[in-house]
């Protein structure tokens, strides 16, 4: 422990990378600040409906994710979700629509147009979202909350412009911790909402479990040790690796210590049990949302049996079917983000092959069979983990708001956000000779 705070402190020692993480935090806290700003025209002392409304279920994860701006009406209650969305629309379109795919082979210039088309679609799409959820407002809040006056057009065309601006925003301090701080911006907002809601859940969670008798400390300390076991397993399942043994018919003469250590060819090719990180949840929760809303439209009682089912995210029947889907979309994100063709081709031209397999077709293939395999067991620890909640929650009666950090969407990505952000201060803390936050922290020049 001594020898990691050692590390820690070396981070201050280097001035790029302390400016990089004081310019993060201040972003972050700009943020966190916006999130408290309740639109103009609702009085912020009756939103009790909303927070109900909010307290567990589907409005509950959209919460979470906006870090309780959903439930305040405020300016930034659509978050950085838009966003999200417009990017994975972009990324699918961009297996079909021939320009797209032109401008991801163009580099930078490529990559710049590909950002200008996401935020363009993120406007389109917050202003869809934008209107639905004033309507929500309407049908939650009381008459006397609107300052405004009920189902005002001033009120409606100015919280629209404001709702779409907080979304702009959000999305640039993202970009802006991206180029100027430390991390992927857009993760770091959604990883610092979600844990914005762990101290209020964990307090609910006490108080339940301390307070009314339900367990006593016994029950909170062995949740604690439990949730602590989810998270070193999902940790796991982000840095799981299948390693594919390659060679090199060409091959330096200086030895394979000084060839690492130069940046040299590595010597297998890493494929990670779950390639396709937290996306396969986000697809199959969207999904998830459609049966309910279309149900809904109905009056009948088969429809109305249908609403309830899939509103329920704890229930037995929408987690089964979550976790099909998740499993489904696991493949099928796999398959469009992992190029195995690609793959070979690179390693055919590098001089590389993998030990008792031909170059190039066969190459491919093997590696897509392989991937295929690695995926089946992480698409089923991908599924648990994201139907792990539900079973706390049904078994051992947490309170739902606590249960969502056992695992789903929320855990994963506070998991791969945070590995990222360490790895990135760690090559800082490398390219400066100083070992990394997990080693002792001493200076290296001497080694060097």
């Amino acid at each position: 422990m001594k020898k990691f705070f050692e590390s820690l402190a070396n981070v201050w020692k280097i001035e790029e990378l302390k400016n990089r993480i004081l310019v993060t935090l201040g972003i972050l806290l700009v943020y966190r600040f916006g999130a408290q700003v309740t639109l103009p025209g609702i009085d912020a002392s009756k939103l009790a409906n909303l927070a109900d409304q909010t307290g567990q279920g589907i409005g509950g994860l959209l919460d979470m994710f906006t870090g309780g701006a959903f439930s305040q009406a405020s300016v930034f209650a659509l978050g950085i979700m838009p966003y999200i969305s417009a990017s994975i629309v972009v990324q699918l379109m961009g297996m079909a629509v021939p320009y797209l795919q032109k401008l991801q082979k163009d580099g930078e210039s490529g990559r710049k147009k590909i950002n200008q088309i996401t935020r363009w679609l993120t406007i389109i799409i917050t202003l869809v979202q934008a209107p639905g959820y004033i309507y929500n407002l309407y049908r939650t809040l009381p008459q006397d909350a609107f300052l405004l006056g009920f189902n005002s057009f001033a009120f409606l065309f100015s919280s629209v412009i404001i709702l779409v601006t907080g979304t702009i925003f959000a999305m640039w301090l993202g970009e802006k911790i991206t180029d100027k701080g430390i991390g992927n911006g857009i993760s770091l907002l959604i990883m610092v909402g979600i844990i914005a809601r762990l101290p209020q859940s964990f307090a609910q969670e006490v108080t339940s479990t301390l307070t009314n008798g339900n367990g006593g400390p016994v029950l909170l300390v062995f949740e604690i040790i439990l949730w602590l076991l989810v998270i070193i397993a999902s940790i796991l399942l982000v840095m799981a690796v299948r390693k594919i043994p390659v060679q090199y018919a060409r091959r330096s003469a200086s030895g394979e210590y000084e060839q690492d250590a130069m940046g040299g060819n590595r010597q297998f090719i890493p494929l990670k049990l779950n390639a396709s990180g937290v996306m396969p949840i986000i697809f199959a929760q969207a999904i998830m949302f459609i049966p309910a809303a279309v149900a809904g439209l109905s009056d009948t009682e088969t429809a109305q049996s249908i609403t309830g089912q899939f509103s329920d995210m704890f229930g037995l029947a929408y987690n089964i079917v979550f976790a099909l889907l998740i499993i489904v979309f696991t493949y099928f994100y796999t398959a469009i983000t992992v190029p195995t063709n690609k793959m070979a081709d690179d390693l055919k031209r590098s001089g590389g092959f993998i030990p008792g397999i031909r170059p190039g077709i066969e190459t491919s293939d093997f590696l897509d069979k392989v991937m295929s395999l690695v995926t089946f067991p992480g698409s089923l620890f991908l599924a648990l983990i994201a139907v792990f909640p539900a079973i706390v929650v049904n078994l051992m009666n947490v309170q739902p708001n606590w249960g969502m950090f056992f695992g789903g969407t929320s855990l994963l990505i506070m998991v791969g956000v945070a590995i990222d952000t360490i790895q990135q201060i760690n090559s800082y803390l490398l390219n400066r000779h100083y070992d990394g936050l997990m080693k002792s922290g001493k200076n290296r020049k001497a080694v060097a």
